[in-house]
Formats: C-alpha cells, structure tokens, sequence
C-alpha cells in the first residue's frame, strides 16, 4: 500500500508563532517546529488560520514541504 502524500505550502505564522501551511484540503500547521523535532503537522480547527491544532496527521503520511519546512 502507497502512503498518503501531503504537499504543504508555508502561509505564515499564526498568533502563537506556529507555522502555518496550505494543503490541497485545507490549512495545516507544525506544533513544534523545531528543527531537530520531525514535524507534527495537524489540521486546523474549522480551516481556521488562527484554529486550534485539531487532528494530528497520520505518522505515515509522506509530507512534503513546499519550498520548505518552516522551523525555529
């Protein structure tokens, strides 16, 4: 089985400085960017850009940063 690919493109920073990505299916965002962390991508509540980290992503999915991973 093909694991799902996720291209996300950098928007911004929400409030609480998370970055904040578009997704083909909505607005996404890394709760801890921190270059030495893998990603922990969530979708944002209601596709809201300032939303509350919602569902977490599956840890399968192949993410693919567009041009790239924002990180601290």
């Amino acid at each position: 089985m093909t694991p799902l690919t996720l291209e996300l493109t950098f928007i911004g920073l929400d409030s609480w400085s998370r970055p904040v990505y578009r997704g083909n299916s909505g607005l996404y965002v890394d709760v801890d960017p921190r270059r030495d962390r893998p990603p922990e991508i969530c979708t944002k509540c209601n596709n809201d850009y300032e939303g509350e980290p919602d569902w977490s992503v599956p840890e399968t999915t192949q993410i693919v940063f567009s041009p790239s991973r924002y990180t601290l």
